[in-house]
């Protein structure tokens, strides 16, 4: 019992020697615990707390259920590299169930999720991936013999709080696509008496999903949510701010075909029917599969689709134009193309948007000076 009942510090100790081993330095942990800690927009005096959270011997235990669904959230996981899925399921997190990662197969996994359900009652932690059919009561999805409508409602009301990974989870994906067939629905429409945190993406990014299980183990609360149940620190803000590509936006140069010189010289795709203008995610900020660049779409020379925002993703065609919540441009730019023929030039750029500018400044002025005038009139009147 005496070994059993290590204090923290030595446990602590034991997890830096085993980081080591791996390669893996007491500066570059810190380094992740900083990264991490910035992710879930914490303040800096929160590293500390999240480097020990990381490093605590108890972990909560996780249960992982699969739907209607494509397992691209779980591959994406499969992936990631910091931690490494292994480290994930092993040091920071108890996997308890997952149809795709458990070793075990057919009575014997299933034991383990009603065993790890039972003795963590209002404890465990479920994440969800896919959506629930509820037309001819569930019958479309089936576990175990138990439809997915079933499970949900039973593993879900005795979760201490449920992620759902994925678009499918968490407005019902490509699965709800008109005409939905099935009646493919999100977890939040049928939970209604338990917290559903929301991490959309097709796939999900496995970042957002461990800065969100951090986060609660952490502060032992749920991070602030927008108001359709997603982590303000990974959908506060649009792809479209952070684009790679935004500058291009700003100053109306943009492809207009695939091949095109301007899709080459990596122009902006919103002509493409680019859907970052509207689709709240941080892929542009933290990317995909850690391969530089070309982790995301964009990165690829492919517009955004939308896939994370409900009613844009798998519901707008893809070439359809995005609605711009900032700055939309106008249908039409003088093509910027330096000195060579064929267009306008630098130079001649710059004169029409000093005219343009000088008309707009005289106007304003005219406008204002008559406002003033019909003012007085009424005064004197």
């Amino acid at each position: 019992m005496g070994k059993l009942m290590e204090s923290n510090e030595t446990l602590n100790l034991a997890y830096s020697d085993e980081l080591a081993v791996q390669g893996v330095t007491r500066r570059n942990f810190l380094k992740f615990c900083t990264a991490i800690t910035a992710a879930m927009g914490l303040p800096a005096t929160m590293v500390a707390k999240v480097a020990d959270t990381i490093v605590s011997p108890s972990r909560p235990p996780v249960l992982w259920l699969h739907f209607q669904e494509c397992t691209g959230c779980t591959e994406s996981l499969l992936r990631a590299t910091h931690p490494k899925v292994e480290e994930l399921v092993l040091d920071i997190i108890s996997l308890d169930y997952s149809e795709t990662l458990c070793a075990a197969a057919g009575h014997q996994v299933e034991k383990s999720l009603v065993d790890s359900a039972k003795a963590n009652e209002g404890k465990y932690i479920l994440v969800v991936e896919g959506s629930v059919p509820l037309k001819d009561d569930g019958i479309y999805c089936k576990i175990g013999g138990r439809t997915a409508l079933e499970l949900i409602e039973d593993y879900g009301s005795r979760a201490a709080a449920i992620v759902a990974i994925g678009s499918c989870a968490s407005w019902g994906g490509v699965q709800s696509s008109s005409p939905n067939p099935t009646e493919a629905t999100g977890i939040n429409k049928i939970i209604k008496d338990k917290p559903v945190i929301n991490l959309p993406g097709c796939p999900a990014s496995p970042y957002n999903l461990l800065s969100t299980v951090l986060y609660y183990l952490t502060l032992g609360k749920l991070p602030q949510l927008d108001s359709k149940g997603r982590p303000k620190f990974a959908y506060g803000r649009l792809i479209h701010e952070h684009c790679e590509r935004r500058p291009h936006f700003d100053a109306g140069r943009f492809a207009l075909q695939f091949g095109d010189d301007a899709h080459r010289e990596g122009y902006c795709l919103y002509k493409l029917g680019c859907k970052g203008p509207e689709t709240y995610n941080n892929c542009s900020s933290i990317l995909f599969g850690d391969v530089g660049s070309g982790a995301w779409p964009v990165g690829t020379g492919h517009p955004c689709f939308g896939c994370s925002e409900e009613g844009v993703g798998f519901t707008k065609y893809i070439h359809e134009q995005a609605d711009v919540f900032t700055d939309t441009p106008p249908a039409s730019f003088a093509g910027i193309t330096g000195d060579k023929p064929g267009g306008i030039t630098i130079g001649g750029a710059v004169v029409a948007g000093a005219v343009g500018g000088a008309i707009l400044g005289a106007s304003a002025v005219a406008a204002k000076k008559m406002k003033a005038e019909e003012t007085t009139s009424e005064t004197d009147a």
